[in-house]
């Protein structure tokens, strides 16, 4: 008789053995889901070989990267970010028909009260940054504008931080709001250009990324969630595609389709109609939505 046969555990029946003891699961997805994770958790240990030390670090970083969490800081989330893991969920959960707006990572600075502000409001409260206008419009894929579509838009400001990493020294939802469109699907308001940030690097993720030689950088972006009666749901950014790491988001969340323009204008007409000093910049980018399947 074999030694899967009879249970015993070898390096060549290690994936057999310890699946076949989960025949008795009660969930046929946990069940599925722990196949898969067994068997390419072993076939990694196989072909990497560790030594007994490698493995114990291996541990001792995961225990270090659970000690990072707590109720406002989920250094999990962000080991799932920085090997593209929580892109690929993403990903896998939101397969997109031809021309329709891709979605990606929601992040972790989304608060969920902004207030609704009437459209055309500039949602920077503390004149700090350089003045920026965004406009758009919110389509099905037939192209006809949607009306009702509301827009949560948040985005940090001109030093890379959001009001909720400066307690006190930003005004408390600076640089969002929710903005609802009319029937013409048209959408803007008025901001301050963004800047690129570091994700959280004082951590054992952050010490992974050192050591792996990358950087810990997100390109200048500006996050919206639309959503709108019958259409799926989307959560996005939009980028400045000229930004120094746009080719290198430290958490992968870039798409081509989710560049934007951002230009530079100096009108000194259109600057103050819209409150600004002489020169602006200016971003437009339509959003396309997908009829709910349900």
């Amino acid at each position: 008789m074999e030694a899967h046969e009879k249970g015993y555990f070898t390096e060549e029946t290690s994936v057999e053995v310890v699946t076949g003891r989960n025949a008795n699961a009660g969930d046929d997805r946990l069940k599925q889901v722990m196949e898969v994770i067994t068997r390419k958790l072993h076939e990694a240990v196989k072909e990497l070989e560790p030594t007994q030390d490698e493995w114990m670090e291996a541990i001792l970083f995961l225990t270090r990267t659970g000690q990072m969490c707590n109720e406002w800081r989920q250094e999990f989330i962000l080991l799932s970010d920085v090997l593209g893991v929580s892109m690929l969920v993403d990903a896998v959960n939101n397969r997109k028909p031809s021309g329709a707006s891709e979605s990606t990572v929601l992040g972790p600075f989304h608060v969920a009260d902004a207030p609704e502000l009437p459209m055309g409001a500039n949602i920077c409260l503390d004149s700090k940054g350089e003045d920026m206008v965004i406009e758009g419009r919110i389509l099905d894929t037939e192209g006809k504008p949607i009306a009702d579509a509301v827009i949560d838009v948040w985005q940090a400001n001109d030093e890379g931080f959001y009001d909720v990493q400066q307690k006190g020294i930003q005004p408390d939802f600076n640089l969002r709001g929710i903005f609802r469109t009319g029937p013409d699907g048209h959408y803007w308001f008025r901001a301050v250009k963004p800047k690129f940030y570091p994700i959280p690097d004082d951590g054992p993720v952050g010490q992974l990324l050192g050591k792996l030689g990358r950087h810990p950088y997100r390109p200048a972006h500006l996050h919206y969630i639309i959503k709108a009666e019958g259409y799926e749901t989307l959560v996005t950014h939009i980028f400045d595609p000229d930004d120094p790491y746009i080719h290198s988001d430290a958490v992968f969340g870039v798409k081509e389709s989710l560049l934007a323009k951002f230009d530079r204008r100096k009108d000194a007409k259109r600057a103050a109609d819209y409150g600004f000093t002489e020169e602006f910049w200016e971003v437009k980018h339509d959003f396309v939505l997908v009829r709910s399947q349900a």
